[in-house]
């Protein structure tokens, strides 16, 4: 939230370059991610080994947005928008024991008085965008539809805190009864990547629905474009994809 904040702050202070906005929004709306990639995104290994759901990260984003108009079927559109999610779960099959004072994860289905293996997933993105927006039938309708689309950078943060199973290094453990046991090492990690910027495209749509004489009701859809290269604590896997859509219902107040 201090991030919105202070982005809305310095779109205040630049807002007197382009001219008083003729629009100034406030939304509300739920994202839906669309988890893309193969098997070595990290979305599809959290959610292939861990108790952690789609849903988990399908989540409310707010958003500010002023609108400044070129004519009177074109707009320019100022927006900023924030989602975070931050979610613990546990691996599903593997349960944690300690052998000779290390910490190994065991096939749950045989072990089941271990510990849980767990950590957090948290993934956070503030979307600040430039767009044009084109109204059809203008500004002087009853239902005022819109569609357009824009630009911008994206500033995201992908966090993993908590214990991991380290699956590239198995070890052989000799149980009395069932013989030997494939079991795997478990680490504490705090693997960061924050605040890293990347460049994406997004895609609108919706309608406007007077209130009064200043306010009109904003019901729109948004899907984003985005795929982001990991460099430092994720290295190594796929593309990270943080595409995804987002159904919004704002108030419109207008100047």
């Amino acid at each position: 939230m201090k991030k919105v904040i202070v982005l809305v702050i310095i779109g205040l202070l630049f807002l007197p370059v382009f001219g008083s906005a003729s629009i100034f929004t406030f939304r509300y709306g739920y994202f839906v991610p669309r988890f893309g990639g193969g098997p070595n995104s990290l979305w599809n290994i959290e959610f292939e080994n861990m108790s952690l759901t789609k849903s988990d990260y399908q989540s409310g984003m707010i958003g500010l947005a002023y609108e400044y108009f070129l004519n009177s079927k074109l707009s320019l559109v100022f927006s900023v928008d924030f989602y975070s999610r931050d979610k613990a779960g546990f691996y599903r099959d593997w349960t944690l024991y300690s052998v000779n004072s290390q910490n190994f994860a065991f096939p749950a289905q045989y072990y089941t008085g271990g510990n849980m293996i767990i950590h957090s997933f948290e993934v956070s993105q503030t979307p600040i965008q430039i767009s044009l927006k084109f109204t059809p039938l203008g500004r002087r309708v009853r239902f005022v539809p819109y569609f357009g689309g824009g630009t911008g950078i994206f500033i995201w943060s992908v966090r993993m805190h908590g214990d991991m199973v380290d699956f590239s290094d198995p070890y052989t453990y000799s149980d009395p009864d069932l013989g030997n046991v494939t079991v795997y090492p478990v680490n504490y990690v705090m693997s960061d990547e924050s605040n890293r910027i990347s460049i994406g495209y997004s895609a609108f749509a919706g309608v406007m629905i007077p209130l009064g004489n200043r306010m009109t009701l904003d019901v729109g859809g948004r899907y984003q474009f985005l795929k982001v290269n990991f460099r430092d604590a994720f290295q190594g896997f796929e593309k990270f994809d943080l595409s995804g859509y987002c159904l919004s219902l704002g108030l419109n107040y207008w100047f």
